[in-house]
């Protein structure tokens, strides 16, 4: 059949080439102690969906750098308490979506958290304060300053403090939470899967944010990874400090924290995307030491996988 990345036997070994910093998990146990040590300040606003089975909330919180974070949180009307939960994140650039697309899961007696990503397309704040470049481009946003300036340190930071957030809920059974999303959604599933090791499920899907190098390698840094080409033409044209740079990236690639990760994993794959290419996603998904399964979907890109959406449904409806 065609292929646009490696064999699949291939795949399956593949361990990635973007390089991975010696501190790596003593930059995100600092963060980590960085996001405990801010007062999120739930504030929960009644929003007027007309639903029957679902009380409905702007949810926000304060997270690190002092930025007011927004997620949509649903929950069922007179449901058992404590139930279970499921968080959502979206695809780069979007937000959280519709309200009503999460009401399947509070039929099932759920609470919903639907994250927006700062400075993207949802209500949560981007409040800066990096110096350089902001052109465009969340990925290299602070990748010239210290790796603790990087943005999407932030973002990953955000999805932890949500689920705590979630878990501390009066409603909520926190031994029995899950995570889901695509693209960026699904990297932000795999990150925070890792930064908070007691989510019990992980539905990823075709993840973002995995092995930058691999995506440069490829000659597919487009689209969502346009911003890398962008940099090296107006930062480093000669790529005399790539290495520095890949190195520092390297901080925010999933397949080096994919380690931390204790919830069982499903994760799906297209073997024909060119976005996101499968041997970025085999890299993470191969360092994942938890019990996983990986759906794949052979003449399919980064788009609409038929049938997905109802396996992760049954996947975490079995929470």
């Amino acid at each position: 059949m065609p292929i646009v990345d490696m064999p699949l036997h291939e795949l399956q070994n593949y361990s990635g080439r973007n390089p991975k910093p010696k501190d790596i998990d003593a930059y995100w146990d600092r963060a980590l102690q960085e996001m405990e040590s801010v007062d999120p300040d739930v504030k929960l606003t009644p929003h007027p969906m007309k639903s029957a089975i679902a009380e409905c909330f702007d949810l926000y919180f304060t997270g690190v750098g002092g930025a007011r974070v927004h997620a949509k949180y649903l929950r069922p009307k007179n449901g058992a308490a404590p139930h279970p939960a499921v968080l959502m994140f979206h695809g780069y650039s979007g937000d959280s979506g519709d309200w009503q697309d999460k009401l399947t899961y509070v039929s099932q007696g759920y609470s919903v958290a639907a994250l927006d990503c700062r400075g993207q397309g949802g209500r949560s704040e981007d409040v800066g304060g990096v110096k350089g470049n902001t052109l465009n481009g969340h990925i290299i946003r602070g990748l010239e300053e210290s790796p603790e300036k990087l943005l999407f340190r932030s973002h990953f930071l955000d999805t932890a403090q949500l689920a705590k957030i979630v878990m501390g809920m009066p409603e909520v059974d926190p031994n029995r939470i899950g995570a889901t999303g695509g693209s960026q959604g699904g990297g932000l599933t795999l990150a925070c899967a890792a930064l908070v090791p007691s989510l019990k499920r992980a539905a990823p899907v075709f993840p973002f944010l995995c092995d930058y190098q691999r995506v440069w390698e490829m000659d597919l840094a487009v689209a969502a990874y346009n911003e890398l080409r962008d940099f090296f033409r107006r930062f480093d044209p000669r790529h005399e400090r790539e290495t520095e740079w890949f190195t520092r990236l390297g901080y925010i690639d999933n397949q080096h924290i994919a380690h931390r990760i204790k919830a069982e994993v499903l994760m799906f794959t297209g073997l024909m995307d060119t976005i996101c290419p499968p041997s970025t996603q085999f890299a993470a998904y191969n360092k994942i030491n938890s019990s996983k399964k990986m759906i794949i979907y052979p003449d399919f890109g980064h788009e609409g996988l038929p049938g997905s959406g109802d396996i992760i449904f049954d996947f975490l409806a079995d929470l």
